[in-house]
């Protein structure tokens, strides 16, 4: 079991690599079948399969069987996470250009 102060630690670990993001983002409009996933996002199926593992260990995925088909979804919360993360770092992106760009 982990201890309480390494399950944050580690759920943000998960979310720290591209590919996760993107896997995440594929399902901002619902559940998906994993079976999709690889077309879609230009990842080969093993390297899917382990990046779902991660994001499935931390919490931020959900699975479930539809007969033969593995069906993924993402809490509306870690949308609004990642959302919120993209805007906090646009953000700093616009304050950093305004500092470079003064004389």
């Amino acid at each position: 079991m982990k201890s309480a102060e390494k399950i944050v630690p580690d759920f943000f670990s998960a979310l720290g690599h591209i590919s996760r993001i993107r896997i995440i983002e594929a399902m901002r409009d619902g559940e998906r079948c994993q079976c999709e996933l690889p077309d879609l996002l230009g990842i080969e199926q093993s390297n899917l399969s382990r990046h779902i593992k991660i994001l499935a260990a931390s919490g931020a995925l959900r699975s479930r069987r539809d007969g033969t088909r593995m069906m993924l979804s993402v809490d509306p919360c870690i949308h609004d996470l990642v959302g919120t993360a993209r805007e906090l770092l646009r953000t700093r992106v616009r304050t950093q250009t305004a500092v470079l760009e003064q004389p």
